[in-house]
């Protein structure tokens, strides 16, 4: 990324849970939902600095990644996790299925490198959004998208042929962190915008030039539509974030946010 994008957000941002989402189900189209959210909500989009924020179960359920757990055979392996872990060996089997390696295992603590780059606890696998058991089956559970970069570039082009307006898109996930207590929104998926800020060149209050200063900008973005789409049964799976400034980026990828695993210090 080079240094001058133009990135700004003002004194001002606006954060507006889109309403009329509805509970997604398996094969639903997602961007066509959002669209027509958007229009019932005579929402006008702006091509200049909005941005698009959905929760990545939606995206989930529609891709039908839900698993019932009673259908699932677990390993050697997460048998051995799940006696570390005290987890299910179930859940184990599919945090490994997920996972490209255990970062971490200890009493109801499994942190893993997910097959998407990122280390997340439990593989960002969700017990909540499931479907209820029934029959003496189950429990269910939902996995993340399979592709989020990809949901995040269709829904911008879902937007762009209903409204003709190129907006940026993040898909997001709640994730816990390991010197802090308590989840934070952050950002899985991104099209149209920059996913990292870099702004070393500029200049503090005092006129010193800013060395090592890249901020993570779509997981700043993830944080704070976190904050109005909730975390438990608000039902607000998209949010419009107005008020940034931001080159189009039409190559971002999340990718670009995941620190080398050479530099991975806790690995």
């Amino acid at each position: 990324m080079e240094m001058d994008q133009g990135i700004a957000c003002g004194p001002r941002l606006e954060l507006t849970a889109v309403p009329g989402v509805p509970i997604v189900q398996p094969g639903d189209d997602v961007g066509s939902l959002l669209c027509t959210a958007l229009a019932e909500a005579k929402v006008e989009l702006r091509a200049e600095g909005d941005v698009l924020v959905v929760t990545s179960k939606i995206l989930s359920r529609a891709e039908d990644r839900f698993v019932d757990l009673s259908d699932v055979q677990p390993s050697t392996e997460a048998h051995q996790l799940a006696a570390r872990t005290h987890k299910d060996p179930r859940a184990c089997e599919l945090i490994l299925r997920e996972s490209s390696e255990v970062s971490r295992a200890a009493p109801n603590v499994l942190v893993v490198r997910h097959r998407l780059g990122f280390v997340s606890a439990n593989a960002g696998i969700d017990e909540s959004n499931g479907r209820p058991a029934s029959d003496g089956r189950g429990p269910w559970v939902l996995l993340l998208p399979l592709d989020p970069d990809a949901s995040a570039r269709a829904i911008r082009a879902a937007v762009r042929a209903r409204f003709g307006v190129d907006v940026g898109v993040v898909v997001t996930d709640s994730h816990g962190r390991p010197f802090r207590i308590g989840s934070v929104g952050i950002a899985i998926g991104v099209a149209g915008l920059p996913a990292l800020w870099d702004q070393r060149g500029r200049v503090d209050l005092q006129g010193r030039a800013l060395e090592i200063t890249v901020t993570a900008f779509v997981d700043q973005i993830a944080a704070a539509a976190d904050l109005v789409a909730g975390q438990a049964d608000e039902g607000r799976p998209l949010v419009l974030v107005r008020g940034l400034r931001f080159a189009p980026d039409e190559e971002a990828r999340v990718t670009d946010l995941l620190r080398p695993i050479a530099q991975d210090l806790y690995r």
